[in-house]
């Protein structure tokens, strides 16, 4: 549990320097076809990896200064070319002369960023995706996470068929796991710990299982959200009691542990990665990432576009460093990336100060409401930094039998209650900081305690400076089903992108706030070492409880269209969404004290629909010659490209590529801010597949400041399958000085029984 950040997840991507060494990790990227090319002896007749291996061991043998034995960890053979090793400097320079050298990466760590969720998604048993015939198909979801509890109930295999004969995943045996753990719902799992150990030292059994078993819950939390069984009357501890059911409950899974106590390294999750493609996974979900960087430099963004190129869906994080711009991550094109928002359930508590005001918190504390109670904050509560109640801040005598008030900041929101009880404080009440506007996260504390907006916080601040004998109670009042929904998280990483500007990231949002899934029962719901609790399903949140619901419905959408692309299932998800709330307003944006309407930036194309999805009408389908294309278009060199396209794949030459040609969902434009009259055209293809003889219109809500024109605006099918293209012009106008650096609209492809939306975000630079 120490694995988690104040927020209960892990939320930003913590780069962990590999410790002095004479030899460290390095990933080594290489062209497979310049390997095999080059032996001309043997042609084929040895797999490329294997004379990779033979060339590497010669030219290392031929050193006489560093005659160190080569450490291998892992050959990369499927999604991605090349290897990781434990190498001296000296060594990485000779690795250079290897015919087919791309790069070498040192390793690094990265970070780990339902019940009600179904029916808020509107899916329902025996309709739409949840029919039989839907449910009958046996895709395959690989979770890459912290592994999985096995015996659970929400992976029983009553009632499946025999697993799929595609399969070639195994289960793999270590500590408290074996083959016997696995069955037809849990098809494979596996363990990628060499990576973490060449940094941190042998895994410590007794924090953590050397094997597929999860310690630490997050992974079981994520793998039954995207394909967990349907299971009656799951609640916490009595809270959001209901059916709980992964996204694609008749799906199997397949765990793969490369993530540990202190993250996940890129050599562990490269190696899980490799392995899950080659087992068969039809969908990856990967609820973890880091800060962006160029694609040739991202080894996720390497592997997943290994993934795609093998026609598996791949759905990630947005990450949870919000509500910062350009905070997100895992923004490769060919991902989907997930934004995080609240759904209509909440966990409310009510405080009421003594000058009779009141204030609505969160909380998953299960006891009883508490007296009025004397309020501490800050000098009244202790010493320096008394208000972020951090270590030893807290002054026993002022605090005991008291509510004390504590900002969010520095330390977690555990550490703040473990202080705050340690000192002998009756209640604790956390206090938003500005940013995170009205925020309210719902936490399993074991003594009173509640989240509170940065309103409340404000006035409770006000409150306690500007009277003598403060005080304070608070209410909890359970689980109440009805909010206005959905609403931006404020955590939830916003764009635009720093890496691909041509491209609006996130793609989309969906359920990840206070959600309920699958938790270990020897994991305690909270880090602190006194809870004694134990659970069958635990509320957190965070995009990592938003992206495996995306990873669960793709998994349906391919067993109801078998022969979509990864990216014809990302194109349905996206241009379905929907931007209104259930009042019929714009979704707004909790991070913002005036809930202002949130924009693309925060939820991409909107709020996934899958009812919608599962018929879109038309799609943008994408190739990996597209994609490579679109790396040409960014001028990266061949070198760069090899990374992703594995050598072989060379850009065209005299042909005009600009980034905003792929033909993505969406529109991202990038205009100069001081020129009146600059103009950008981009093209689009469709595919029809929605009726035979089907015409569309275009409507376009234009941004501030731009004026858009599309060609044809008219679009008639006559075939299913069929694909048009159309053009849309996008002009800078003169813009007014309140204008802000950006601006957003859409583009809308209307027919009789069809929306299809695509947003449009303006960047002025």
């Amino acid at each position: 549990m120490v694995l988690w950040t104040p927020l209960l997840f892990l939320a930003f991507m913590a780069t962990t320097s590999i410790a002095s060494m004479d030899k460290q990790t390095y990933i080594i990227h290489m062209d497979k076809t310049k390997i095999t090319a080059s032996d001309h002896t043997l042609g084929n007749a040895k797999p490329w990896y294997e004379l990779m291996m033979d060339s590497m061991h010669e030219i290392l043998s031929q050193e006489e200064e560093d005659m160190s034995p080569l450490e291998l960890l892992y050959i990369y053979k499927t999604s991605i070319s090349g290897f990781a090793a434990q190498l001296s400097t000296k060594q990485v320079q000779s690795l250079k002369r290897l015919n087919g050298f791309l790069s070498a990466t040192p390793d690094e760590m990265l970070s780990l960023h339902i019940t009600h969720t179904p029916q808020f998604l509107g899916l329902h048993l025996g309709e739409g995706l949840w029919n039989a015939p839907t449910l009958a198909s046996d895709v395959i979801i690989g979770i890459v996470d912290t592994g999985i509890w096995p015996e659970h109930v929400s992976f029983k295999d009553s009632s499946i068929s025999q697993v799929p004969s595609r399969w070639k995943g195994t289960c793999e045996e270590g500590t408290k796991f074996s083959v016997a753990n696995c069955n037809k719902k849990l098809i494979g799992a596996r363990a990628f710990y060499k990576g973490y150990e060449t940094i941190v030292g042998r895994i410590n059994e007794t924090m953590d299982y050397r094997s597929p078993r999860d310690f630490n819950g997050h992974g079981t939390h994520t793998a039954s959200t995207a394909a967990g069984n349907l299971v009656h009357n799951a609640n916490f501890l009595g809270m959001a009691k209901g059916l709980a059911s992964g996204m694609s409950y008749t799906s199997r899974i397949a765990a793969y542990k490369a993530c540990w106590r202190r993250g996940c390294t890129n050599s562990d999750l490269l190696a899980a990665i490799d392995r899950a493609v080659a087992d068969g996974v039809d969908v990856l979900s990967l609820s973890l990432g880091g800060f962006s960087k160029p694609y040739y430099s991202d080894n996720i963004a390497i592997a997943t576009f290994g993934a795609v190129q093998n026609g598996v869906f791949v759905s990630c994080s947005a990450g949870n460093s919000g509500p910062f711009s350009s905070s997100v991550s895992n923004a490769a094109p060919w991902i989907m990336t997930v934004a995080a928002s609240y759904i209509d359930r909440s966990f409310p508590t009510t405080v009421k100060l003594g000058n009779g005001k009141t204030f609505e918190g969160s909380s998953l504390y299960s006891g009883k409401r508490t007296k009025q109670l004397p309020l501490v904050y800050a000098s009244t509560a202790g010493g320096q930094l008394a208000q972020f109640c951090i270590n030893d801040s807290l002054v026993p005598k002022l605090v005991k039998g008291k509510i004390v008030a504590c900002e969010q900041g520095i330390n977690s929101r555990v550490e703040k209650e473990e202080q705050v009880k340690n000192a002998g404080g009756a209640g604790m009440l956390l206090l938003n900081a500005e940013i995170y506007g009205e925020e309210l996260l719902a936490d399993s504390h074991t003594l009173p305690a509640t989240s509170l907006g940065a309103s409340a916080g404000k006035a409770i601040k006000n409150y306690v400076r500007l009277n003598k004998n403060p005080t304070a109670s608070i209410t909890f009042r359970g689980t109440v089903y009805g909010n206005i929904a959905p609403v931006m998280a404020a955590f939830s990483s916003r764009g635009p992108s720093l890496v691909g500007r041509d491209v609006i990231k996130p793609d989309i949002t969906a359920p990840g706030v206070n959600i309920l899934a699958a938790w270990p029962p020897k994991t305690i719901p909270s880090l602190l070492k006194n809870d004694t609790r134990s659970i069958l399903f635990n509320i957190i949140s965070g995009t990592s409880m938003s992206c495996p619901h995306v990873s669960g419905l793709a998994a349906l959408l391919k067993s109801t269209h078998k022969d979509w692309s990864p990216a014809a299932i990302k194109s349905a998800l996206m241009t379905t969404a929907y931007v209104l709330n259930s009042k019929r307003a714009p979704i707004a944006d909790i991070a913002s004290n005036s809930s202002k309407a949130a924009t693309p930036f925060a939820f991409g194309s909107g709020h996934v629909n899958p009812k919608c999805a599962s018929d879109p009408g038309l799609i943008y389908d994408i190739t990996s010659e597209d994609y490579l294309n679109y790396l040409c278009s960014l001028n990266y060199n061949s070198t760069q490209i090899a990374l992703l396209s594995r050598g072989n794949f060379t850009c065209p030459n005299n042909a005009f590529l600009q980034p905003g040609d792929l033909n993505y969902p969406s529109f991202a434009v990038l205009l100069d801010q001081n020129a009146s009259n600059t103009s950008v055209t981009y093209k689009r293809t469709v595919t029809n597949v929605g009726t035979p003889m089907s015409t569309y219109v275009v409507q376009v809500d234009e941004p501030n400041g731009v004026s858009v024109t599309v060609e044809p605006k008219c679009l008639k099918f006559e075939n299913l399958g069929e694909k048009l293209s159309y053009n849309v012009r996008f002009n800078a106008l003169r813009r007014t000085k309140s204008s802000s650096n950006f601006s957003f609209g859409s583009l809308v492809w209307m027919s009789e029984f069809y929306t299809v939306r695509s947003p449009i975000a303006v960047t002025w630079q």
